[in-house]
């Protein structure tokens, strides 16, 4: 690491400091159970995951609540990053909903803790296709089959009555992204994360035709959500609540400062561009993890899945096996805005 490098690190780690004084601590941590740990491993994706900044923002703060061994983890980039946690690379995850579903679904040890934010998923598709019924017979690119963009296009294809099987013609290419078939004209349409809607829009390619942060039913609902080893929070439960309360400070920053947060994302290194992590926070609700109800998020989503026949379990079982409420109940009370 350059003497440069080194003195914005330190530069943002002061600076971060300071926030964790601004967004306040608990009265007095000493009032708490001891910490069972001060180590936590969470989620980095390299130069993207620019929707992940309550987590990235949130590593100060940890360290602020006692846990002084923060690490972001780079896990396996050839498969889902739900394998991350479900191998074990992680404690922490940030997925989607469905994502979290289908690991529950196959038996992964994780809890499902909170919601963090709605709105970072963007269909979008040639000027000629205006709505999600008029895929029918077009092509639409993804990673693969089962992965995060296939299960989501899924379930928004069959929820206006389209066959996902037979009426879409799938696009799948190992040598280059969704963004790069859209923009070559291989594809007519695909699903967006930022900052790939962010980066076509400024470059006037294609037009969205689902935003989940606006369109029902999708914007009723998390997109994203924090989930954990279901070890680490039976081990470790004052440590996993400090964690999951430096997450939600963070959110909260995230809603309250984005020019603050994506200058920090880019000074810490998790992100290149500063336009494109300002945009994202912009156009992302991370306002909601207050007012959404969780398990209705994970509900919603395992009912659609399990109309598709993607998982067997119940939303009854789903949420009985891999979710725990009682951290973010607490939290609730204890962060009243």
């Amino acid at each position: 690491m350059s003497i440069i490098q080194s003195r914005r690190r330190f530069l943002a780690g002061a600076t971060m400091a300071g926030a964790a004084g601004f967004v306040g601590l608990p009265t007095s941590l000493h009032a708490e159970p001891p910490l069972e740990t001060t180590a936590v491993r969470l989620p980095r994706w390299v130069g993207g995951a620019y929707c992940w900044a309550g987590t990235y923002i949130a590593g100060e703060l940890m360290r602020a609540e006692g846990l002084t061994d923060v690490r972001f983890v780079e896990g396996d980039r050839s498969v889902d990053h739900a394998e991350w946690i479900a191998r074990g690379e992680t404690d922490f995850s940030v997925n989607f909903p469905p994502s979290q579903i289908m690991s529950i679904d196959r038996g992964v040890p994780i809890k499902v803790l909170t919601g963090l934010h709605s709105g970072c998923l963007e269909l979008i598709a040639r000027e000629s296709i205006g709505s999600i019924t008029d895929l029918r017979g077009k092509r639409v690119g993804v990673d693969g089959f089962n992965n995060s963009r296939h299960v989501w296009l899924t379930l928004m294809s069959s929820y206006v009555g389209l066959d996902p099987v037979n009426d879409i013609e799938w696009v799948v290419s190992e040598d280059a992204t969704p963004t790069e078939l859209f923009v070559e004209g291989r594809i007519d349409a695909f699903l967006g994360t930022p900052p790939q809607p962010q980066e076509l829009r400024a470059r006037k390619i294609g037009h969205t035709i689902l935003n989940n942060a606006i369109d029902r039913p999708w914007s009723q609902y998390f997109c994203c959500m924090i989930s954990a080893t279901t070890d680490y929070v039976d081990r470790h439960p004052v440590a996993t609540k400090r964690v999951l309360r430096s997450i939600l400070k963070a959110a909260d920053l995230c809603a309250s400062d984005p020019q603050w947060v994506a200058g920090q994302m880019v000074d810490r290194d998790f992100v290149p561009s500063y336009d494109l992590a300002l945009q994202t926070l912009n156009d992302i609700r991370y306002d909601t993890w207050r007012d959404f109800d969780p398990e209705d998020s994970m509900r919603f989503y395992t009912l659609r899945m399990q109309e598709t026949g993607m998982i067997k379990s119940s939303p009854q079982q789903i949420i009985a096996a891999g979710t725990d409420w009682r951290f973010l109940d607490e939290l609730k009370r204890e962060l009243k805005s």
